[in-house]
């Protein structure tokens, strides 16, 4: 599992023209599911994301959380973030969770989060989405499993 953070003032996410998902300032997070990814291991993740100090303290140094500092989280679902890129000119997406399972666990991951952290707002898994945001920083992390 993969968790792509970037800090933001504000993000969002259109879906054929409608708004489905939309955060002031905080933290827009694509996650990746991989093949072996259950909700375990997506609960140590997204803890890490909740508690991961991107956001500045007093002193201007990366000291606080999402949580702490009241912001967003938006989360999208990316499955291009499970692909091998190893060799040659075209990815392979073997390494990512078959659609179906992938989707009950994005559900499972988006739930988790708004049980644990208001506000959430979430992209449409499967969807073409058209994701905008003004990144803060730029400050971005990618976290693994």
């Amino acid at each position: 599992m993969k968790a792509l953070l970037q800090r933001v003032a504000e993000a969002a996410v259109t879906v054929e023209g409608r708004e489905v998902g939309r955060i002031g300032p905080g933290l827009l997070v694509f996650l990746g599911l991989d093949r072996g990814d259950d909700l375990a291991v997506a609960e140590l993740l997204l803890s890490r994301v909740l508690r991961y100090r991107v956001f500045a303290d007093d002193a201007g140094r990366m000291n606080r959380s999402v949580v702490d500092s009241g912001g967003g989280v938006l989360l999208v679902s990316q499955f291009t973030l499970s692909a091998d890129t190893g060799r040659g000119l075209r990815p392979s997406f073997s390494p990512a969770l078959p659609p179906a399972e992938a989707e009950a666990l994005y559900d499972e991951c988006l739930a988790w989060l708004r049980a644990k952290h208001a506000p959430v707002a979430a992209g449409e898994f499967g969807a073409d989405m058209e994701v905008s945001l003004v990144n803060d920083g730029p400050v971005t992390f990618l976290l693994e499993s």
